[in-house]
């Protein structure tokens, strides 16, 4: 790394911790005043992301770039005013900041609380997606820390103007500038420094795809929020409602087929195997999924009369596909499903069907993963869903945040301890 790039990023980590003081202290007027005043530049100046972001387009097809990476870069009248619409949406979020919770007093006179805090900066590397430079600020402006954002070279010049905008906004609220700073190069080893620079940064939350997250889980030594896979399973129990089971299942496998939280194993019940698997596999080979299959699930369905089936390996059990492939294995039972839940997920969301209430206490209690889910799609595992608001990620660690993360997430709790002259004896 040269010495530039790397005097550079301490500068923007004192800058950054610098401003967290302040983002402490910021009323959640001034927050929801430079939330706003992004929302309406955005709007003001839609012709212009447009333009810029089209610079950013023609680079990606220049440097042959697959057209879902360009999908993804690429801002629409719809993507931008959806924007604008996330910001308002975080307004109208409380403000989690100065809480108070568990008030107690003890006997020696003292009252014991909870204050929920700021973690202070955050640090956000992601790739590609222009408008997480607006969605990640914004969750970060309201939960009172500053943050550090990296995103991809490939989104430069959108990810530079959409900064101007942000901190346009905080100018306007009497907040400081350096609460949002946007790495202004591309030269991969400043997302090096960045990851090791624990004197001023508190947490990294990566957002991008499997090869950054493992790079950083290598690298870093700030602490992470992070998951790695979206290995997603749906166990369809004995005792599951068949109609509720092919209709939960369908959607979580195909409803969109790239997302972290789309179904990638299911996992059937030998006893309803045969009123399950050929109605709903025919929803799938209808929609253009490859059904990988175990060799009871193969003789189940061939006897149904269906063909073009894969036979599934040991790497198909652990493999996140995100894309119209869909592995399926037939189970003896609930503890043949947990086993195989807990050898080969990430710990991510998994869901039963059932009508069961013992063995849904089981599962609930038993699948060790961020979010656990009965007779519903593993499709709901967002922040949107959860009534967060927007997220800034998903968590399957266990220490701090956990699930999706929204602006809880983003703070902290310290205790706080109110006198009135008592002394310990």
């Amino acid at each position: 790394m040269s010495t530039s790039i790397k005097q550079m990023m301490q500068d923007i980590g004192q800058r950054a911790r610098s401003a967290s003081r302040a983002m402490a202290r910021a009323s959640s007027e001034q927050k929801n005043q430079a939330l706003l005043h992004i929302a309406k530049l955005i709007r003001e100046q839609a012709a212009q992301i447009q333009k810029v972001n089209q610079l950013d387009v023609e680079r990606a097809k220049a440097g042959g770039q697959d057209a879902a990476f360009v999908d993804r870069l690429t801002m629409t009248p719809k993507t931008i005013e959806t924007m604008a619409l996330g910001l308002e949406q975080i307004v109208s979020l409380e403000d989690p900041i100065g809480k108070i919770s568990a008030l107690k007093k003890q006997a020696s006179g003292i009252e014991i609380a909870q204050m929920r805090v700021p973690l202070g900066v955050i640090g956000i590397i992601y790739e590609s997606r222009p408008n997480v430079t607006i969605d990640a600020a914004a969750l970060c402006l309201k939960s009172g820390n500053a943050v550090i954002l990296r995103g991809g070279s490939e989104a430069i010049e959108s990810n530079t103007l959409l900064a101007k905008m942000i901190q346009e906004g905080l100018d306007a609220a009497g907040l400081p500038r350096d609460a949002v700073q946007v790495v202004a190069i591309t030269d991969r080893s400043a997302v090096g420094e960045m990851i090791t620079m624990t004197q001023y940064i508190d947490v990294i939350v990566p957002r991008g795809g499997k090869s950054l997250i493992a790079r950083l889980m290598a690298e870093a030594r700030v602490p992470m929020i992070k998951h790695l896979d979206g290995i997603c399973h749906t166990y369809i129990d004995a005792d599951a409602d068949i109609d509720i089971a092919i209709k939960v299942c369908d959607n979580a496998k195909t409803q969109r087929y790239a997302p972290c939280n789309a179904m990638e194993t299911l996992l059937v019940n030998q006893s309803v195997s045969l009123k399950i698997l050929p109605t709903l596999c025919k929803i799938y080979q209808d929609k253009g999924v490859e059904l990988r299959v175990d060799a009871l699930t193969r003789k189940t369905l061939e006897d149904a009369g269906f063909i073009g089936l894969v036979d599934a390996t040991e790497e198909d059990w652990q493999t996140e596909y995100l894309a119209p492939i869909l592995s399926i294995k037939t189970v003896a039972d609930l503890d043949e499903a947990i086993n195989h839940i807990e050898r080969y997920g990430s710990k991510h969301t998994d869901a039963i069907i059932t009508k069961n209430s013992a063995t849904v206490a089981r599962f609930l209690r038993e699948v060790d993963s961020a979010s656990v889910m009965v007779n519903t799609s593993t499709r709901f595992a967002d922040g949107f869903e959860y009534g967060l608001g927007a997220e800034i990620g998903i968590s399957n660690d266990k220490l701090h945040a956990r699930g999706p993360v929204g602006l809880e997430g983003l703070t902290s709790l310290k205790y706080i301890v109110m006198g009135h002259g008592e002394i310990r004896t």
